[in-house]
């Protein structure tokens, strides 16, 4: 039937109204997602009150896709150095090493908020904000979440409060004839993870670049840091060089200097660090005011830093769990390797090469739940826990496992943490007796430091499958020890035992197995040979082709990120690597075949 021209306006005006209903449908479905705890936290401000908050970001932009044919123009030689232990030649660097898109920066900025930090690893820009300038944010077509960025208040409980050391004439100290430094009370400690009978040889991490992030360092004088070689410090707290706090109120950077000092000390006949030769990084990531709560994104922005700096090793003796009210905490079903953002980035710097070290945390045992901090409950870092003079696991120190399917064992390996000596913070001359598994990180990490010295190539999982196979409970690991405690000479006679050339073909577990977004996948030829490996799905398909040519003898440790030949994300699932290996002087065919499972 024809239409009237009563009619027509009427259903033009539909039309219009269904056409607009439609477009703001679409409008609101292309806004960036903001997620249930910044929308907790939107709940609860008062009207303009201060939010600080993740803007993440769609993409790098165009104005520096050029610098990754580049990699030098991106980071310092050392850090790309450190990154070819790990990384193809051609892959040292990614999206992830290019900067933050300033003309997205400059967008963000003005709708009012002020810039905290950028994190080019996340793509992810941290901005003091509040309720109203929320909506301008998620007006940009370049942001693609929103995220509050988590605050935690000062625990009084992170480590026991120290105590004045006493000395006294029995306090044990070098054995003449056995050890060549005089270690005086620290003896115990770092006898206890085989440190001297490393020292002895003459390694005491020379040149290798450790960073120590912490509360600041307030008394950088202290005698026991004479002969400490510093490469570079930064404030990301108050955003200055220095890393001594402006707050000249006693606990500000007291526990910086205690860390630092039980990983790289030296006052011969008092404490000796077991990297007191190592290179150090300083970062303050942590503000000690009760009104001014510590916040994720210095940690996340300082480990960037470090790695640009071409660290190799990072000792942090902080956690992540509590916010500050009366925001949304984490909870323990989080601590899966997964969640948190800082967590996100401790994964992000083992794949680039860093060997990360973290306390456990100082939350004690639950026979229900996990006690985890974060990042202590990432995959592929080393998370410590604390044992006493005897051995025996500190009642503070935190235990796992992680929530993650399946779950990992934490904590990984265990230092002393209970009675362990370290540089007072206020008097140059002091030292102090310090509890924590804040303590037994420094040490952890100072054996790492060793390792890496011994073997500068070493990678991250191998300096982690060293230390747990040869720590003291490694034929039976649990939730309260992990492997057990380290034993520093072990671990690098491991790794020297693992250099040898090989003897035979050989296509080993891919690790960590099951893995979530990347794993290594490491084969061995005895002689120079042509090589295939590939991954193949349940269905028989390549997905990805992970090597092929004539490869000389050697071990070989390539990384596979769970995505197809095209750069898709591949789904969960089980996946099969196979290596085929022929040609070779001894005419040699062989096929070996791995299963992986990929877990998303």
């Amino acid at each position: 039937m024809e239409k009237t021209a009563h009619d027509m306006p009427r259903h033009r005006s539909f039309q219009a109204t269904l056409f607009c209903l439609l477009c703001f449908s679409q409008l609101v479905e292309a806004q960036p997602a903001i997620t249930a705890k910044l929308s907790h936290a939107l709940q609860v401000a008062g009207p303009g009150e201060k939010l600080i908050v993740w803007v993440f970001l769609t993409d790098k932009g165009t104005e520096t896709l050029g610098k990754l044919s580049d990699p030098a123009s991106l980071l310092s030689e050392r850090s790309l150095a450190r990154r070819a232990n790990v990384l193809p030649r051609a892959q040292l660097v990614d999206e992830t090493d290019l900067p933050v898109c300033r003309e997205y920066a400059l967008k963000i900025q003005s709708a009012g908020v002020k810039i905290r930090h950028f994190s080019k690893w996340l793509n992810a820009i941290s901005v003091e904000t509040n309720s109203g300038q929320i909506s301008i944010l998620r007006s940009f077509p370049f942001v693609r979440e929103l995220e509050l960025v988590a605050r935690f208040p000062k625990d009084g409980s992170l480590d026991d409060r120290s105590q004045p050391f006493e000395f006294s004439p029995r306090s044990p100290g070098k054995t003449t004839g056995v050890n060549d430094l005089d270690y005086g009370p620290s003896f115990a400690q770092v006898n206890q993870i085989n440190v001297p009978a490393v020292h002895n040889t003459g390694n005491h991490g020379q040149d290798v670049i450790v960073g120590v992030f912490d509360n600041g360092f307030r008394l950088p004088n202290h005698e026991a840091f004479d002969s400490l070689t510093i490469l570079a410090t930064y404030d990301f707290v108050d955003h200055k060089v220095s890393v001594v706090p402006v707050d000249t109120r006693v606990s500000f950077g007291t526990h910086g200097v205690n860390t630092l000092s039980t990983i790289g000390g030296y006052k011969p006949g008092t404490l000796i660090g077991p990297a007191f030769k190592a290179k150090y990084l300083l970062a303050r990531t942590e503000n000690d005011s009760s009104e001014t709560p510590v916040e994720e994104d210095n940690w996340v922005r300082a480990i960037e830093w470090a790695d640009s700096q071409g660290v190799q090793v990072t000792s942090t003796s902080l956690g992540y769990l509590s916010f500050d009210a009366p925001y949304v905490s984490y909870t323990w079903e989080q601590m899966d390797g997964k969640t948190a953002i800082t967590t996100k980035a401790a994964v992000m710097a083992a794949r680039k090469g860093i060997v990360v070290v973290n306390s456990a945390g100082n939350n004690g045992f639950s026979s229900s739940n996990n006690t985890l901090n974060a990042p202590a409950d990432a995959d592929s870092i080393i998370s410590a826990g604390a044992v006493d003079a005897s051995g025996t696991r500190a009642a503070f120190s935190s235990v796992g496992p992680t929530t993650s399917v399946p779950a990992r064992i934490k904590p990984d390996v265990m230092a002393r943490g209970v009675a362990v000596l370290a540089a007072d913070a206020v008097t140059s001359t002091a030292y102090v007796s310090v509890n924590g598994t804040s303590f037994s990180c420094p040490l952890t990490a100072g054996v790492v430091a060793l390792m890496i010295h011994a073997f500068p190539a070493a990678t991250p999982m191998q300096v982690i499958t060293a230390l747990k196979n040869t720590a003291s409970r490694a034929s039976t690991p649990d939730n309260q020890y992990g492997w057990g405690i380290i034993n520093a000479k072990a671990a690098i006679d491991y790794l020297q035992a693992t250099e040898e050339p090989p003897k035979a073909y050989a296509l080993l577990q891919n690790y960590p197995n099951p893995f979530n977004s990347g794993t290594v996948i490491e084969y061995e030829l005895p002689e120079e040979t042509s090589v295939s490996l590939k991954i193949y799905n349940l269905l028989g398909q390549v997905v990805r082709t992970i090597a092929s040519g004539a490869e000389p003898a050697g071990h070989y440790r390539p990384r596979w990120d769970g995505r197809s030949e095209g750069g898709a994300v591949l789904s969960s699932g089980i996946y099969f690597a196979r290596l085929d290996v022929s040609g070779g002087q001894s005419g040699t065919t062989a096929t070996s075949v791995r299963k992986m499972v990929l877990l998303r």
